[in-house]
């Protein structure tokens, strides 16, 4: 992990595609690495929650090349690294348990480590049957988000008032105002950098599979009526 995060600072602070080019070797050895932590962090969730069994690691990881096109950030490189794991793949619209690395800077994307597990970005009609599911059963998404020990549900894009079509005077109207259902736990690099961080890792993750097994039976649900 730290030929990973050397590399990532000095991406960072030599984010053009020159420098790349002239390292583009070292990334090839650094991308390596990552699959490879990959593949025994897929292999490790699996052990708790089969419907990541078979996946690759290139379904799970990402580009380091940022698209730019709508962006006033014109960077061309990420200086992070994450890996995806959710049913099917990072694109298939499940929740699913994702581990974010990225040295401590001030212009990244989260500028720091991260655990964090859920979905983001949710497609509408997913969104609607996910918010169903909190109506019909918010007591027990509660539950799990407090049994997610040293994670927090993140509340940062959230509605200011309940969606139309479900009661505001829920007393689920906190969660029926999110937009994204996601728990996040942020970890310092000598906690990345201490020896056995996939079976660390694993175990934080265990913590939070009631919650992801409840977005995804509401996620499933709503694939299957469409």
């Amino acid at each position: 992990m730290e030929e990973i995060l050397d590399f990532l600072r000095r991406l960072h602070d030599n984010n053009d595609r020159d420098w790349f080019d002239a390292h583009r070797s070292e990334w090839t050895h650094v991308k390596g690495l990552w699959a490879a932590f990959t593949a025994e962090l897929i292999e490790g969730i699996a052990t708790f929650d089969a419907t990541v069994r078979g996946l690759r690691p290139q379904d799970c990881t990402y580009r380091i090349a940022r698209d730019t096109r709508f962006s006033a950030d014109k960077r061309p490189y990420k200086s992070w690294i994450g890996a995806f794991i959710a049913p099917k793949g990072k694109k298939s619209g499940y929740a699913g348990y994702y581990f974010h690395l990225e040295p401590t800077c001030d212009d990244g994307l989260l500028g720091n480590h991260l655990l964090a597990a859920g979905a983001v970005c949710i497609e509408p009609t997913l969104l609607r049957s996910i918010r169903e599911e909190v109506l019909d059963h918010g007591s027990e998404m509660r539950q799990s988000i407090h049994g997610a020990r040293g994670f927090r549900l993140d509340t940062s894009n959230s509605l200011k008032r309940v969606p139309t079509g479900f009661p505001s005077d829920s007393e689920f109207a906190d969660l029926l105002k999110l937009k994204d259902y996601c728990m996040t736990k942020t970890v310092s690099e000598e906690w990345v950098l201490s020896g056995n961080l996939t079976d660390r890792l694993v175990e934080e993750f265990r913590r939070t599979k009631p919650f992801i097994d409840q977005l995804n039976r509401a996620i499933r649900y709503a694939w299957e009526e469409m």
